[in-house]
């Protein structure tokens, strides 16, 4: 369920209206009060809840605005930034730039930008502490106070135009809608390929029977009176068949290198933001870039960004440890994080690795059993792998407070579906308790038009993308060895588990197969049809009937109502116009681990489920802003929830004292009684010492986050990371 945040915009921008009315007045009451430290914290709560209401309705103008305004009433504060006129004047001007926003969001709608000179004036004069006597006069001209220098003119740029731009000769700027329309219409054309190549084979197949005459008239069946002819219609056929192929491939190939892009544009900022993350955790991190100029289709770029910004952020948050503890350990003060890249193949193969502490084997199991994703009897037997396994699985994390960076645990599920579902790639985790740990992963070059492998099983056809079929074998049955009590094969002195694909898939037994389980022989029944498919170093031999096809064939993405099964990531259409699915290989490899009872992940509960109760979880909802209390029971309601919320702090102690709620979301700045103090005073109160507490709230400083841990927090959202799916996700791993 998507939810309309239109529907709060009206409501938004009356609530900001009285807001920005209370600015105005309390700073022209400041000017003579100036030393008044309520009348302060007032002003700044008001600018806080502008920018934690409009980043959470995705403003990102409005916020930004609001933010360097609140950073400059936070420097009036703390003492650092004079209320004198000039000071007064620039503030008001601030809160006159949110009140054009709103006029522009209510006539035009969008999202109004902030202006980049104000907001720049507005960051100096709060880092500086004091106002230049001229910055009202600069506000219009892009000025800032420290920018202004009026006995030197700035020097004259010259004109983008005037400069030599050969890099233009060589090149050409191609609108993105009309280069997917290219990549779809070539896919069209490879569809319809597949179907003269079906073609073929049917006039080839009528030339065979040409050359036997019917019975009665000596004429061919069908009506081909002159069989050589048919057969040269055949061999002309394929001969046209044949060159439109190479023309085919060969544009396919021209046309998809437009779409490649270098992975530096995702490693680059991902450089940039580990670098950023680490100084603002008090850590030293450096991230070392290799095989930026790798090319992968832009829809493998922009579908990469997500899952490697979890994994980087995993990296800096849990794996990085803080210069003291590093030096501790004998290690550098400074932690290394590794982004690297290289082709295999038609694939390429991205890692991601860090020097850090590594996983807490321990901790995962103990959050495994505690969250009920593993059976005790097993762990005692459990291997290493079977433990990083576990890290992948929804709801897990061993983080001590739920933020925006991680702990919530959905990073590594959210991971692992992108990179295996949505990628068609597959994602693998090795970690040393103390040393750091490396993600791998596996990726074709694009989406767009990949190599197919269609085979029959059960009496129906799949297909698997080729980058995951490692080979094809004929085991005979006395080559087949038992290992462990479960059919092998030895493929250059490695042991490949066998299994039939019909039963991994819970398909009906063949008459073959029916055969071979009541013990009949029939002739060539001692053979067995084999694709090895391969997972980083893990391999699968999948029994299969026969093999069909193999070319390059467009994947055609699931409709929506079939995208929750995790064994089909899409499917072809074959040359009789038939639906083909391709099998997921790292879903395939799950599902026999866990027949095999080799997987330590077990099935979870559905999410918002209450066990063994009837009425929904009762959810108390802390915030001074009416807007965004809205929000959030509207989203919590949605789904199941029951909601009761308070206008303040102190409005919601009285309330959980009045009542029992299974779990509270509070904010933080507010009146009278702050988030902060409202957490830490819930939990001295016997009925919420285990109850789960969500902080939400606009402040992002690391140190609030600290803070939030320390007074009892369970988890930080910040406003302007704020979706609906993050917030249910965090609800229901609390609760569960």
């Amino acid at each position: 369920m998507a939810l309309d945040l239109s529907k709060f915009i009206g409501r938004f921008s009356g609530e900001a209206r009285d807001h920005l009315t209370r600015l105005t007045t309390g700073l022209a009451a400041l000017e003579a009060q100036p030393d008044d430290a309520e009348a302060i914290n007032a002003l700044f709560r008001s600018a806080h809840t502008i920018k934690g209401s409009a980043r959470m309705l995705k403003l990102t103008g409005i916020s930004t605005t609001a933010h360097h305004l609140e950073d400059l009433l936070g420097a009036l504060r703390a003492g650092h930034y004079r209320a004198n006129p000039t000071g007064i004047s620039l503030l008001l001007t601030g809160v006159d730039a949110i009140a054009a926003q709103l006029d522009q969001l209510e006539s035009v709608g969008g999202d109004p930008p902030a202006d980049p000179a104000l907001c720049d004036t507005l960051a100096r004069a709060a880092a500086a502490g004091l106002a230049a006597p001229a910055t009202a006069d600069l506000i219009g001209s892009g000025q800032s106070p420290v920018d202004a220098t009026p006995d030197q003119p700035s020097p004259v740029t010259p004109p983008a135009a005037a400069a030599p731009a050969q890099h233009a000769l060589d090149s050409v700027r191609v609108p993105l809608a009309k280069l997917d329309e290219l990549i779809r219409l070539i896919g069209e054309v490879t569809s319809v390929q597949v179907q003269l190549r079906q073609r073929v084979l049917e006039a080839q197949h009528l030339g065979r029977a040409a050359r036997k005459p019917a019975v009665g008239d000596g004429r061919a069946p069908g009506g081909l009176a002159d069989p050589a002819a048919a057969q040269r219609f055949a061999h002309d056929l394929r001969d046209d068949v044949q060159a439109q192929e190479l023309l085919v491939a060969g544009l396919r190939e021209r046309a998809l290198v437009l779409r490649m892009l270098p992975l530096a544009m995702v490693f680059d900022p991902a450089a940039r933001m580990v670098r950023e993350l680490a100084r603002a955790q008090g850590k030293e991190v450096r991230c070392e870039v290799q095989g930026g100029e790798i090319e992968l289709d832009r829809q493998l770029i922009e579908g990469l960004g997500s899952a490697l910004i979890h994994v980087l952020r995993n990296a800096v948050d849990h794996g990085i440890e803080d210069p003291a503890t590093r030096r501790a350990a004998g290690k550098p003060a400074v932690g290394q994080v590794r982004i690297s890249a290289r082709q295999t193949g038609g694939g390429v193969v991205l890692e991601v690795s860090d020097d850090g502490r590594g996983l807490n084997r321990e901790r995962i199991i103990a959050k495994a059993l505690h969250k009920g994703l593993l059976d005790p009897a097993r762990v005692a037997t459990l291997t290493d792998d079977q433990v990083w396994e576990l890290s992948f699985a929804p709801g897990l994390s061993t983080s001590e407070i739920i933020t925006d960076l991680s702990g919530r645990g959905v990073g590594l599920d959210a991971v692992k579906h992108t990179v295996n579902d949505v990628l068609q790639g597959a994602v693998s985790l090795v970690s040393r308790t103390g040393e750091g740990s490396t993600f791998a992963f596996t990726l074709p070059l694009s989406l767009a038009v990949m190599r197919v492998l269609v085979f029959a099983c059960g009496g129906q056809r799949f297909a698997l993308a080729a980058q995951h079929v490692v080979e094809l074998l004929r085991v005979m049955a006395h080559e087949a060895i038992t290992l462990a009590g479960r059919p092998a094969v030895v493929l250059r002195n490695e042991f490949v588990p066998l299994i039939p694909l019909a039963g991994l898939l819970g398909l009906p037994p063949t008459p073959a197969a029916r055969d071979r389980a009541s013990g009949t022989v029939r002739r060539g029944d001692g053979m067995r049809l084999v694709v090895v498919i391969g997972v980083r170093q893990a391999k699968l031999g999948l029994i299969i009937d026969q093999l069909l096809d193999e070319r390059a064939m467009v994947i055609k993405t699931l409709p929506e109502h079939m995208r929750g099964c995790p064994l089909v990531g899409g499917i072809v259409v074959t040359g009789d116009n038939a639906l083909v699915s391709v099998l997921q290989a790292p879903s395939l490899m799950e599902t026999a681990r866990r027949t095999r009872g080799e997987t330590a992940v077990q099935g979870t509960a559905g999410a918002g489920a209450r066990p063994g109760r009837d009425e929904p979880w009762h959810i108390l909802v802390v915030d001074d802003s009416f807007n965004t209390r809205e929000i959030v029971k509207d989203v919590l309601e949605a789904c199941g929830y029951r909601v009761t919320t308070a206008e303040d702090g102190l409005d919601g102690w009285q309330k959980a004292l009045g009542g029992r709620f299974d779990a509270v979301l509070t904010d933080v700045e507010m009146p009278g009684l702050d988030g902060f103090s409202l957490t830490a005073k819930l939990r001295t109160h016997d009925r919420y010492q285990a109850t789960p507490i969500v902080i939400i709230t606009s402040r992002e400083q690391e140190e609030d986050k600290r803070r939030g841990i320390q007074v009892g927090a369970d988890a930080y959202i910040v406003k302007g990371d704020f979706d609906q799916s993050s917030l249910l996700e965090t609800l229901h791993n609390l609760l569960g």
